[in-house]
């Protein structure tokens, strides 16, 4: 087994000031709901009268009534999918003129297609990674109304081992950012070099210039009690922001201590207006898996006591509810857990943030199955086309938590069987290393022969994981 050296982390949590900078909206309330498929719904003009008002997230497989006669079995929950349509008039503030403004999903399961005033803006097909589309270009500005509507497509069953849900089951919201904005899925906060004195912080993020306008940020980091322990006052160039903080003895993040830190980006324009800022907390931390000694957290070693969790929340289906959620989590904690495995897909990115504020520890899953199939209608129908760009949305949109401390690229893969395995485990491997370098990648196996597991054979994992062996 490959030894893994030090690795340094940190969290990222976005936190976003109405009327500063950027702006997001909660745009969870007032959306119209119809089980049913219809193209005439995406129309503008269509008239949903009749329709449920409901206030996302929304499960509606959850609502029936238990079935045997439902083609997703009891591993599905004994419930329908189906196919089913939200609609919602909105309109917004003309300060959002000449803005950029554009809807961010948590995540709807499962095939998602968004249309803005009859404009089609694409379709999304993995049920449990967030996307965005851009309005931008087909918003009403002046004082009319915009329609959006949504169409989520979850009819194909059986697609999965577990209860899925279905719908917009997390949280979405409105961006309302400048024309010139950091890019948050190019954000990434590391610590290079941590010891009990000093640690150093860099901070590397991109942002979007259209009209390369001279901008400058200032970074700025505070402890938990809001005083500035870090700061600093830079000219952005080539779109890019590289810069590293000091920061002498920093309190370190833990399972029984887990030390948050507030770092804030704000760019700022030639007369020191605030043009965009990100805010996020951070952690520091060190890992290290050693061959023959283990796990060690802070230099200390630490025995994982983990648990795996689906996205569900039991008898409340997969709408997402933060108390449930923390609920949950505490109850973990309490019984002795300190660490979660994300079982066996990219979890609401609010659970990350309360394992970061809980002090678990996150083994991060991307995939249950790859190219060959485990259910007739499940990713393996998407991974050729997509499977890339996905693992690349969950390492940038996770990478920054603390409680994070692995990635998984997938659970007892059946092209461990199979020479294709060794393929496709290199190339995910590397790219996720290419996007973060300072954890290990692992996948959860089944065949301990090495002789026979194609997925071993790669040696392109850190950690070799087993289940039930």
């Amino acid at each position: 087994m490959k030894r893994v050296g030090l690795i340094v982390f940190l969290i990222i949590q976005f936190i976003n000031l109405q009327g500063q900078g950027r702006q997001v909206i909660d745009f969870n309330a007032g959306w119209h709901f119809n089980l049913g498929d219809d193209l005439q719904f995406r129309n503008p003009q269509f008239d949903e009268t009749g329709w449920e008002d409901i206030t996302l997230p929304h499960d509606w497989s959850i609502l029936s009534d238990f079935g045997a006669e439902f083609p997703a079995g009891n591993a599905g929950g004994a419930l329908p999918g189906g196919t089913g349509w939200y609609r919602k008039k909105f309109t917004l503030h003309k300060s959002a003129i000449g803005k950029q403004v554009s809807i961010h999903f948590g995540g709807a399961y499962r095939y998602t297609e968004v249309w803005l005033n009859g404009h089609y803006l694409g379709k999304h097909t993995n049920g449990y990674l967030s996307f965005s589309h851009d309005l931008t270009p087909y918003l009403n500005l002046d004082g009319q109304q915009n329609v959006i509507a949504i169409r989520v497509d979850n009819s194909k069953q059986p697609n999965s081992r577990w209860y899925t849900g279905s719908g917009i089951y997390r949280d979405v919201n409105i961006n309302i950012k400048d024309a010139v904005h950091i890019l948050d899925e190019e954000t990434f906060i590391t610590t290079p070099d941590l010891t009990p004195e000093q640690g150093n912080l860099l901070v590397q993020t991109k942002i979007t210039n259209p009209q390369d306008r001279q901008v400058g940020a200032v970074i700025t980091l505070r402890d938990q009690g809001g005083d500035i322990v870090a700061d600093k006052h830079v000219l952005v160039r080539d779109n890019s922001i590289h810069e590293t903080l000091e920061i002498p003895n920093p309190k370190l993040w833990g399972v029984t201590d887990p030390n948050l830190y507030q770092l804030e980006i704000v760019l700022e324009d030639t007369e020191g207006t605030r043009v965009d800022n990100l805010a996020q907390k951070v952690g520091f931390r060190t890992i290290k898996f050693d061959e023959k000694s283990g796990f060690y957290l802070n230099g200390e070693s630490l025995k994982i006591h983990g648990v795996c969790l689906h996205h569900d929340l039991g008898a409340l289906g997969a709408a997402f509810n933060k108390s449930a959620a923390k609920r949950q989590l505490v109850m973990m904690k309490e019984m002795g857990v300190n660490a979660i495995r994300t079982a066996h897909n990219p979890p609401a990115k609010e659970v990350l943030d309360l394992c970061d504020e809980l002090g678990l520890l996150v083994y991060n899953e991307a995939y249950d199955m790859w190219a060959k199939r485990k259910n007739k209608f499940d990713y393996h129908l998407d991974f050729e086309q997509h499977h890339i760009a996905d693992l690349k949305a969950f390492i940038k949109r996770d990478r920054n938590h603390p409680s994070v401390f692995i990635w998984s690229i997938g659970n007892e893969i059946r092209e461990q069987f199979d020479s294709t395995g060794i393929t496709l485990t290199k190339n995910m491997a590397a790219v996720v290393r290419e996007l973060d370098p300072t954890r290990p990648v692992t996948a959860a196996l089944t065949e301990t022969n090495f002789d026979k597991n194609y997925i071993a054979q790669a040696k392109a994992l850190d950690v070799l994981g087993f289940n039930y062996k």
